[in-house]
């Protein structure tokens, strides 16, 4: 099973290869390749405790296999917010567009007072535009939330991050939950 996900990453890597944007490019080419190099440490591991590989150093293995994981988790989460970061960008000058030169009520909007309602006011739109874009884009709101449940996991294992049993097994159940979606619903993966 791991050999074939192993091959499925490269491919999926040689896909990547040739897509436009050199942002996506990246981050999606190099994180299939850490998923195959970490599919490649965990055959080795398996081989280790089957007894084919009787020698093998399964703690050194098993870090190197967690560091590749969580390599790749960030590439994904980098992707991901790039993508949110794009797409608010997009829904701003929508946005921008369609009320410039409006004015409610016939009347200037208020200033803010105060630097800090200045600050909480645009806080409040940045959140309320991120709610919009998740909101209109499933896809992008699973694979974000399935690779921030994941990245727990190599960082509890490579000790970086300690969070306890029952939180890192929540958080693979959660996972694991939003990628059987994906599986039953395919239009939720998200592309490229």
């Amino acid at each position: 099973m791991r050999l074939g996900n192993s091959a499925e990453s490269l491919e999926a890597a040689k896909r990547a290869v040739h897509l436009s944007d050199c942002v996506l490019r990246l981050c999606i080419t190099v994180s299939h390749l850490n998923k195959a190099m970490y599919f490649a440490c965990d055959n080795l591991l398996w081989a280790g405790k089957t007894g084919l590989l009787p020698r093998l150093d399964q703690d050194k293995w098993s870090q190197r296999s967690f560091r590749y994981y969580l390599f790749a988790l960030i590439l994904n989460l980098t992707r991901d917010l790039y993508e949110i970061h794009g797409l608010m960008e997009r829904e701003r000058r929508s946005k921008s567009h369609h009320l410039s030169g409006v004015v409610e009520n016939g009347e200037f909007p208020s200033t803010p007072s105060s630097c800090s309602s200045v600050i909480t006011t645009r806080l409040e739109q940045q959140l309320h535009l991120l709610t919009t874009v998740l909101r209109s884009n499933p896809p992008l709101l699973l694979d974000t939330l399935k690779n921030l449940c994941d990245v727990f996991i190599p960082l509890d294992k490579l000790g970086l991050y300690q969070t306890g049993p029952g939180f890192v097994g929540a958080c693979g159940l959660a996972s694991s939950v939003l990628s059987i979606l994906t599986v039953l619903y395919p239009w939720l993966k998200l592309k490229p």
